[in-house]
């Protein structure tokens, strides 16, 4: 193949895997409601994976450094569809329960963490090999996310319609199963961790790893998973070295993409399936949360044609403020027309934040870094988010729904204040990191290694 082929599967691999989750995100909260009647059963399913997701990201690290980053996304994508497919299964035979979800929630986040950074850290690479522009790439990926999230949510809320939230739970692992094959159609070179070796050594060093791992006896398999170990803890310290030491802009970008997750996670997750399903109407999340991503993929095409014309900075002020004024609508818990303009206005004003911060990840991470920096940071994040969850589970329980999410209101205001006044955030014209910078040392170190 020629051309952009590269990129166009790659994209196409990302939307099935993302059109998966986007489904089973709407379906599950709504079948664990429906099954605990308990909204705090939610956060304590998200807390009780914690601890086995963080150790998937960060083996996943250590291996995404390591191995052929094409492979650990096409496996990760398998063990995804069977956990999903698990479910209605056991629903047909022995019934659902709450011990079921956390079972295969921990087993498909022990297998989706993994992937998802496996995926990120291929981007670049995929990008380099069509001669693709990263920035505009990103803004034009945004887009293609928001289609695929209009079209989840709304395809979440009709298949529950028309054949119920447990049974559309086959649909996800269809949808990952067909992510998983097209990833298989991509090249392995732009899975290797070396993106400027030669493809062809890439697959003969492969293969003669494997021919010497095959002639190791017990006594080294032993010491190699010991060294696994040792290399994930390694690992885990070197992305953390990356991400906050050094270099202020992606510190502040990481600490921002935390934020997000936390209380988007939390409004997603939790409050607004509350919200709907205590006014009888749990269709309604789907449509709204389509709306946001209408909104998502309006502001992502203006940001991509118009990159250009603004400044950086002047996109980060825009983007953050339309956040804040989405985020004060939607967490009043208005009336559903009211609601929607808030979807909207959120995902519109999301979309140039969203390239940019992801901009900011890629442009300013060493490339033999890169998958120890996501491992990392995909581990934080899978902290954060848990415990953001089971708070507003809790606050919710204890203290009513509106109450807890004025209060979501007031966390997103605190970010936005600070992030608009980080002083790290108020010059992002640089391409590059501070000479000076982890990143910088890190380049300079790994070529003066390849000489």
């Amino acid at each position: 193949m020629s051309g952009k082929s590269t990129t166009i599967r790659f994209l196409i691999a990302s939307a099935l895997s993302l059109l998966g989750n986007s489904v089973a995100g709407i379906a599950l909260p709504l079948i664990l409601l429906a099954t605990t009647g308990d909204p705090l059963a939610a956060g304590t399913l998200a807390l009780a994976c914690a601890v086995p997701q963080v150790l998937a990201g960060v083996l996943g690290g250590a291996v995404l450094d390591r191995l052929n980053r094409r492979n650990v996304s096409i496996v990760s994508d398998i063990v995804s569809a069977l956990c999903v497919a698990a479910l209605p299964l056991i629903d047909m035979t022995v019934g659902l329960s709450f011990g079921w979800f956390v079972l295969f929630g921990i087993l498909g986040a022990v297998g989706d963490i993994p992937g998802m950074t496996a995926r990120d850290a291929m981007l670049p690479t995929v990008v380099e090999r069509d001669g693709v522009d990263l920035q505009r790439f990103l803004g034009l990926t945004q887009s293609l996310d928001s289609i695929v999230t209009i079209v989840g949510p709304a395809l979440a809320a009709l298949l529950m319609g028309v054949i119920g939230s447990v049974p559309c739970l086959w649909i996800t692992a269809a949808l990952s199963l067909c992510a998983s094959l097209t990833t298989m159609t991509l090249p392995r070179s732009v899975g290797a961790v070396d993106s400027n070796a030669d493809p062809a050594n890439q697959d003969a060093l492969s293969a003669s790893q494997v021919s010497v791992a095959e002639t190791h006896d017990r006594s080294t398999t032993a010491f190699d998973a010991g060294s696994l170990a040792k290399a994930a803890w390694t690992s885990a310290m070197e992305g953390a070295r990356v991400l906050f030491k050094g270099d202020p802009v992606l510190r502040a970008a990481t600490l921002m993409t935390f934020g997000i997750v936390m209380v988007m996670g939390s409004y997603q997750g939790l409050v607004l399936p509350v919200f709907f399903t205590q006014a009888n109407s749990p269709e309604l999340l789907g449509y709204t949360l389509s709306v946001m991503s209408v909104g998502l993929l309006v502001g992502s095409l203006v940001y991509a044609a118009l990159t250009q014309k603004l400044s950086r900075r002047t996109w980060y002020v825009l983007s953050l403020s339309g956040m804040a004024i989405g985020v004060i609508i939607m967490g009043s818990l208005p009336s559903y027309p009211i609601m929607l303009a808030g979807a909207f206005t959120l995902g519109f004003a999301a979309g140039p934040a969203s390239a940019l911060l992801g901009f900011f990840m890629f442009d300013r991470i060493p490339e033999n870094r890169r998958g120890s920096a996501l491992g990392t940071q995909n581990s934080l994040l899978l902290i954060a988010a848990p415990v953001a969850l089971f708070a507003t589970s809790a606050l919710v329980s204890g203290i009513g729904l509106e109450v807890a999410s004025w209060a979501l209101v007031t966390a997103w205001l605190v970010i936005t204040a600070c992030a608009l006044l980080a002083r790290s955030m108020r010059n992002l014209n640089d391409k590059q990191a501070d000479p000076h910078s982890i990143d910088a040392r890190e380049r300079e170190g790994y070529a003066r290694h390849q000489e």
